[in-house]
C-alpha cells in the first residue's frame, strides 16, 4: 500500500502490502538446514511460480482490469475514509490502522481451475464474472459486520514491517542458529488463522464463498440462482440483479438470523423491512426477536456517467458506519467501492485471475482472499449504475440507519435524493429481479415512481 506526501518531492519507501510472512523459529522444523540438497526443488518451484504469474498477468491485462501501471499513491495531507472510519495517514499509528483495516476486507476475484459450472464448460469466470465477485465482496463485508467483533482485523496484518517482507522475533533467535542459513518462510494464513474462535469464524466465512457447488455464496450457487432472472454462466450481471441474487442466496442459507432487503424503485419501505426482520418467539437464532439486516439499494446516479451533483452524496454514504460499500460498473468492469480520499474513490478490484482455492481443506490458505494494495480512481469515472449496501444489527441500529442515511441523502447538492425511506408497505411488490429502475420526479418536488418495462440495465431519470 503506497503512501506519499504530495508536498514532498522526494519519494519515500513504498508502503505496499507485498506479502504477509512470518518466521516462527520456536519450531526447529521451520529451519532449512539442507539448502544445497533442496536447491533443485526450490528452483523448480520458482519456475512454476513464475509461469503462473505470467499467465495471471496476461489474463489480468486481457480482461481490462489490473494493469502494469505503477501503483497509485495516497496523500498524507488528506484524510482517507474507509467504510465509515477516517484515517489521517500523516500519523504512523493511523496509517498502520488503515493498512490493517483495508487488508482485512475480504477480496473476491476471478478464479480459474474450479469445477465446471452446471450446464456449461466454464471452469473460470475471467472476463464475465466481475459483478458477481463484487457482489460477493459486498455480502462478505456485511457478514464480517454480522459475525465478527466490532473493529476486528485479520491477525496476519499485525505482523508486518515497513517493507512487509519478513518478521522475526529476535528473542527467539539462538546465536548458534543465526549463521546456519535463511529460515524458510511460512505464510501467516497457516500459522495464525486457527488460533482463536474469531479466526475459525473468519475461515468459515471465507469458505462460504469458495468456488465449489456446495458453497452457499460461491460462484456456482450465484450462477444457479441467476437463472431465474434469465442469466447463465458467461453473461453480464448488472448490480440490481446481483442484489436480488444475494437476497435469494442468504434466504436459502443457514443464516436464519440475517435477512436481506432489496429496495424497489429507489424506495425503502420501512413496514416491509420490519416485517422481514421480525422473528417468531420460537426462533432462538435471532437476537431479541429481530433478524439483523443487510439493506441493498440499486440506484442510478446519472445517465451515461456519474452526475457530479451526486459526488458529495456518495462520499457522505461511505462516511457512515452502517455502509457496507458500493458495487457498480459496466460490462467487464465491475468494482467494489469502499472509501475515498479527496476526489478519488478507493476500491477492491475483482479483475485479477487467481487459482481456485479448495476451501474444504483444513487450514486452506487465506492470503488470496485479502488484498494488499490500495487502488483508486476519480469519481468522474464511476459508472452511474450501482447498488449501495448497509447493515443494521438490531432494530435500534435500523432506526439509526434510517436517520443517518436520510440525513446524508438530503444534505448534498442534488435537488432530489437518490433514494428514500417511506413508511408503510410496497403495494406493488412483485419481487422484480431485473435491472430496470425508473426514478420519476413530479413537478411539486415529491418523488413518484413507476416501473418501466425495458431491457436489462435500462434506467430512466427525469
Amino acid at each position: 500500500m503506497d503512501v506519499s506526501d504530495e508536498s514532498d518531492r522526494g519519494m519515500e519507501p513504498a508502503d505496499d502490502l507485498a506479502s504477509f510472512e512470518v518466521v516462527n523459529l520456536s519450531n526447529p522444523g521451520l529451519l532449512d538446514l539442507s539448502a544445497d540438497v533442496a536447491g533443485h526443488g526450490r528452483q523448480s518451484k520458482e519456475k512454476t511460480k513464475l509461469k503462473t504469474k505470467l499467465v495471471s498477468a496476461w489474463n489480468n491485462v486481457r480482461y481490462g482490469g489490473w494493469s502494469l501501471k505503477s501503483r497509485p499513491r495516497l496523500s498524507k495531507s488528506s484524510p482517507v475514509c474507509l467504510l465509515g472510519q477516517s484515517y489521517q495517514l500523516s500519523y504512523t499509528g493511523e496509517r498502520e490502522s488503515f493498512r490493517r483495516a483495508f487488508s482485512s476486507l475480504l477480496w473476491m476475484t476471478y478464479r480459474r481451475g474450479f469445477p465446471p459450472l452446471d450446464g456449461s464448460a466454464f471452469s473460470s469466470d475471467a472476463g464475465w464474472g466481475c459483478m458477481l465477485r463484487s457482489a460477493q465482496m459486498l455480502l462478505a463485508q456485511g457478514l464480517l459486520l454480522h459475525m465478527m467483533p466490532a473493529g476486528w482485523t485479520w491477525p496476519a496484518t499485525h505482523h508486518q514491517t515497513k517493507d512487509d517482507l519478513e518478521v522475526v522475533d529476535a528473542h527467539l533467535l539462538d546465536d548458534s542458529l543465526r549463521d546456519l542459513g535463511k529460515p524458510r518462510r511460512r505464510s501467516l494464513g497457516t500459522t495464525l488463522d486457527c488460533e482463536t474462535q474469531e479466526e475459525r469464524t473468519h475461515r468459515r466465512l471465507v469458505s462460504w464463498f469458495g468456488d465449489s457447488p456446495s458453497a452457499p455464496f460461491g460462484l456456482h450457487r450465484l450462477v444457479e440462482l441467476g437463472r431465474a432472472s434469465g442469466k447463465r454462466a458467461g453473461d453480464w450481471y448488472g448490480p440490481a440483479i446481483a442484489a436480488h441474487i444475494l437476497q435469494k442466496a442468504v434466504s436459502a442459507s443457514e443464516l436464519s438470523n440475517l435477512a436481506v432487503y432489496v429496495a424497489q424503485d429507489c424506495t425503502v419501505y420501512i413496514g416491509d423491512v420490519l416485517n422481514l426482520c421480525r422473528t417468531s418467539h420460537t426462533d432462538l437464532s435471532a437476537r431479541s426477536g429481530w433478524k439483523s439486516l443487510v439493506l441493498l439499494v440499486p440506484v442510478r446516479l446519472g445517465s451515461d456517467a456519474l452526475n457530479p451533483a451526486y459526488t458529495r452524496c456518495v462520499k457522505r454514504l461511505l462516511e457512515l458506519r452502517c455502509c457496507m460499500g458500493i458495487i457498480g460498473g459496466k460490462p467487464k468492469h465491475s468494482l467494489f467501492f469502499v472509501g475515498f480520499q479527496d476526489d478519488q474513490l478507493i476500491y477492491l478490484d475483482p479483475h485479477y485471475c487467481q487459482t481456485a482455492v479448495d476451501v474444504k481443506q483444513v487450514n486452506f490458505p487465506l492470503e488470496s482472499f485479502h488484498c494488499k494494495s490500495v487502488r483508486k480512481m476519480p469519481f468522474n469515472r464511476m459508472d452511474p449504475s450501482c447498488t449501495v449496501g448497509f447493515y443494521a444489527g438490531s432494530r435500534a441500529d435500523f432506526q439509526t440507519l434510517c436517520s443517518d442515511v436520510s440525513k446524508a441523502l438530503t444534505s448534498s447538492e442534488e435537488k432530489y435524493p437518490i433514494f428514500t425511506f417511506v413508511e408503510g408497505h410496497n403495494e406493488e411488490d412483485s419481487g422484480c429481479s431485473s435491472d430496470s429502475v425508473a426514478h420519476i420526479k413530479t413537478n411539486k418536488g415529491r418523488p413518484g415512481r413507476i416501473r418501466k418495462k425495458s431491457s436489462m440495465d435500462d434506467f430512466v431519470l427525469l
